[in-house]
């Protein structure tokens, strides 16, 4: 997937659903549940029970969605990940040689930053976009739109503290997507196997994120 076409992905869809199970079939039934709700992104994260056996199980009963992969920390685990076919791949942390192993092989990768310096780093090693984590120890959308004047170029998806009330006010400042994790999968929810109220969250979201005001 190239740099254009993976941006465009993301313009339209706005919302990634990170999903960090305990459970294969518990993530499995998570996953269902938000693609059932519209959402079209997918992140599984690595430590996730079984995350290989589960995004290769996803990528086959989900062909309309996009299947990645997060919470990458080394060129092995990035090279494990590449090799099941990961459609996508974040790390929480910008380490260069993970950024051009992704490249060559055509896959997108997000790797975490924060600061402004650790943002342009992240970008000029080669990002795809960069992922803002966590978000919420900055300010929030507030840091989002203070970027936007010397950075405003650099893809931003913010993470850690993005919750259903607040996702519009990122986009609104400035960032590309937002990915959801708890927010999106309360406890509760998961615990009861309510799957069709998850459905209902992710259609609910991405409602109001397709509303102009």
């Amino acid at each position: 997937m190239n740099q254009e076409s993976w941006l465009k992905i993301l313009q339209k869809n706005r919302i990634i659903a990170v999903i960090r199970a305990s459970e294969i079939e518990v993530g499995r039934k998570m996953a269902k549940a938000v693609a059932a709700g519209g959402i079209r992104i997918i992140e599984i994260t690595w430590n996730s029970h079984k995350a290989s056996e589960l995004i290769t199980l996803l990528r086959s009963e989900l062909p309309t969605c996009i299947i990645g992969t997060g919470t990458l920390l080394t060129i092995e685990e990035l090279q494990k990940a590449l090799k099941i076919g990961c459609q996508f791949i974040f790390t929480p942390h910008t380490n260069p040689a993970m950024i051009q192993t992704a490249k060559i092989a055509a896959v997108p990768i997000i790797p975490g930053a924060l600061s402004p310096t650790e943002i342009v780093t992240a970008w000029q090693a080669g990002a795809s976009c960069v992922k803002i984590y966590p978000i919420s120890s900055v300010g929030g959308a507030t840091y989002i739109t203070s970027l936007q004047g010397p950075l405003g170029e650099i893809p931003l998806i913010p993470t850690g503290g993005v919750t259903l009330e607040n996702a519009k006010e990122f986009i609104k400042a400035g960032a590309i997507a937002v990915g959801l994790s708890g927010k999106l999968f309360p406890k509760d929810l998961i615990i009861a196997q309510n799957w069709e109220a998850i459905a209902r969250l992710a259609q609910a979201l991405l409602r109001e994120l397709s509303t102009n005001n």
